[in-house]
């Protein structure tokens, strides 16, 4: 199979799955199931949405802020604005090419501010790690909060989370043994994957490097409180949802968080998912997915909004460079 295929492949099947899942819910629905779900929609306050769609800004905001005090220890020092606009560049560019954007945002940042691809990249990969981290702690309390209807739901659908993580330390061993392989290379292809590689380190390294550890800290922690706020705060939105208790939220945040990259930006998957995450609480199923669609659709909107005007104005901001 060509490259070109291979990539155009890569677009089109999860966007195919995403409108597929939409139809077969849609079509497998009654009419009133569908009723219902489009009524709490369309009843959502508009006062809720505009304030998630504020905490989602404040999250990305804060993000573009970190970046400096990654870049600072490598010597850079871009433009506020410019960081602020490839972060949002990178999140517009996922709804096309799935797991895209972070390239993308290493390509910007490199054009615009003359920083090397390669270690602007490796920033973002420290900035991942953080963020993996965080996810970790967040799906630790989930499992805290509400382990025993987790654990039932693992049971009936066949779901053994030990072997999830045994098979990630296994690819994680492979991981490291082809390292040391590129790491011995003095000749040909691997020399430049090597010397490529040691760019990554150097901006991933940046991270230990960095003179305000507890700064960085502080906005990882306040992205992740922004990203939990404006998906918690829109349960008010569906009189089902209004009332769920934290952990219930915090489970079907977690849930939401892996089926984001499931599809092109999640769509159609997030809010079956969510739905589905939800049913084990008693909400049905209408009420599930219309919270679901009400969150994807807010922050699909910021996303469109401020990515469309970053891919806008980058240009502009930046015709003298």
């Amino acid at each position: 199979m060509k490259k070109t295929t291979k990539k155009v492949l890569k677009i089109i099947l999860p966007l195919f799955l995403g409108v597929f899942l939409i139809w077969y819910s849609t079509k497998s629905a009654t009419p009133q199931e569908r009723q219902e779900l489009l009524s709490n929609i369309t009843s959502a306050h508009p006062g809720w949405i505009l304030l998630s769609m504020l905490f989602g800004l404040l999250s990305h905001l804060s993000r573009a802020y970190r970046w400096k005090f990654l870049l600072e220890p490598l010597g850079y020092k871009p433009r506020f604005l410019n960081s602020f606009m490839a972060v949002m560049v990178a999140y517009l560019t996922n709804f096309g090419i799935p797991r895209s954007g972070e390239v993308l945002r290493a390509v910007t940042i490199s054009s615009y501010e003359k920083i090397p691809f390669e270690k602007a990249f490796g920033t973002i990969i420290s900035e991942r790690i953080a963020d993996f981290i965080m996810l970790l702690l967040v799906v630790s309390l989930a499992l805290l909060l509400q382990t025993e209807y987790l654990l039932d739901y693992f049971e009936e659908n066949n779901i053994n989370p030990f072997l999830t993580i045994a098979v990630l330390l296994g690819l994680l061993a492979i991981g490291i043994l082809i390292l040391k392989q590129i790491k011995k290379s003095k000749r040909g292809i691997l020399l430049k994957v090597k010397n490529f590689a040691k760019g990554l380190l150097e901006g991933m390294r940046s991270i230990l490097r960095m003179k305000q550890k507890g700064a960085f800290l502080f906005h990882t922690l306040f992205i992740w409180g922004m990203y939990l706020s404006m998906f918690s705060i829109l349960i008010f939105t569906v009189p089902a949802t209004s009332s769920l208790p934290f952990g219930v939220i915090m489970v079907a945040f977690v849930v939401g968080s892996f089926a984001i990259s499931a599809t092109n930006g999640g769509i159609g998957v997030y809010p079956i998912a969510i739905g589905a995450s939800l049913m084990l609480f008693g909400v049905s199923k209408e009420a599930g997915e219309a919270f679901g669609w009400i969150t994807w659709g807010t922050q699909t909107l910021m996303v469109i909004i401020f990515g469309g005007l970053s891919f806008l104005f980058l240009p502009i901001l930046n015709r003298q460079k």
